[in-house]
């Protein structure tokens, strides 16, 4: 697959989850709680993007991100979109962000890209379901089911496009206009997710809750950056000393790589997991401003 070494631990930590989900669905599944197939459509669709999105499906160029932050200050990959490229290119040459600032910026632009490619996805799902329901002739119940199924989707693309859209206007106004030093978050997954938050049919003091737990949620995104460019470092590091013949000074190496390979897996597991429950918390509060 030639991934960068924070990318096989983000692999990892994705493949974790998908097994664990996995789990959960086989014993709802023998309790007869997934009559629908609901459950497992969407297992499939995450197996689906994980494939996409370390280039595992088997086409080419279909990988999305390779590192999370910008290599010697220029970045690997295109964005797919003109209207991103426009912005980014924009951004870069304005002169208002610092390195660190750019190196922030490419990451919400990422982050929009990913977005963007899952939302494709299931709209692929949901387009092929369609097609599938239209040519059934005889109604029945498990039709009517599969409605139900159809209809669910398409409220969850009506949420990434939400997403999407809130997304969009704020690379647009960043990239205009430079960061808000007053602004209260900086990581794009925290961004997204306090702005639907503040969407939601939250009480006041749900929503305070909230801010509290994605300030939490923030730094350990945070802590799991530092190791990753950590890791990285480390692997370069590695790949210098396996050419000196310094037995010693390999073992070294390779045992630090080892740890900080097993941490970072660690965090980005606890990571995605976190970002699973809080997405799905927001979800039932939209869901509710529906009824």
């Amino acid at each position: 697959l030639h991934l960068s070494a924070v990318k096989l631990a983000e692999l990892h930590s994705d493949l974790k989850i998908q097994e664990k989900d996995e789990l959960s669905w086989k014993k709802l599944k023998a309790e007869g709680l997934d009559e629908d197939g609901e459950k497992e459509a969407k297992l499939r669709r995450n197996l689906n993007v994980i494939m996409t999105k370390y280039g595992m499906n088997g086409k080419k160029d279909s990988q999305l991100v390779d590192t999370n932050y910008i290599k010697d200050g220029t970045e690997s990959d295109t964005l797919d979109d003109p209207r991103l490229e426009k912005l980014w290119s924009k951004a870069k040459t304005s002169g208002k962000f610092s390195d660190e600032e750019l190196d922030k910026l490419w990451r919400e632009f990422k982050h929009h890209k990913e977005k963007i490619h899952e939302y494709n996805i299931l709209l692929e799902t949901v387009s092929r379901t369609e097609d599938i329901h239209k040519n059934v002739i005889n109604p029945s119940e498990e039709n009517l089911v599969k409605e139900e199924i159809l209809h669910n989707k398409h409220r969850e693309l009506k949420e990434k496009l939400r997403s999407i859209n809130q997304g969009f206007e704020r690379l647009r106004k960043v990239s205009h206009q430079g960061y808000d030093t007053t602004s209260e978050f900086e990581e794009p997954r925290v961004i997204d997710l306090w702005d639907m938050a503040k969407s939601a049919n939250f009480t006041e003091k749900e929503l305070e809750s909230f801010r509290e737990e994605l300030k939490h949620f923030e730094a350990k995104i945070e802590k799991h950056h530092h190791y990753q460019k950590q890791l990285e470092i480390s692997h370069q590091k590695l790949k210098h000393v396996e050419g000196t013949g310094d037995k010693d000074h390999l073992n070294r190496n390779r045992e630090k790589y080892a740890m900080l390979q097993e941490k970072t897996k660690e965090l980005g597991y606890k990571v995605k997991k976190h970002l699973q429950d809080l997405s799905s918390r927001i979800s039932q509060g939209l869901q509710h401003n529906e009824l």
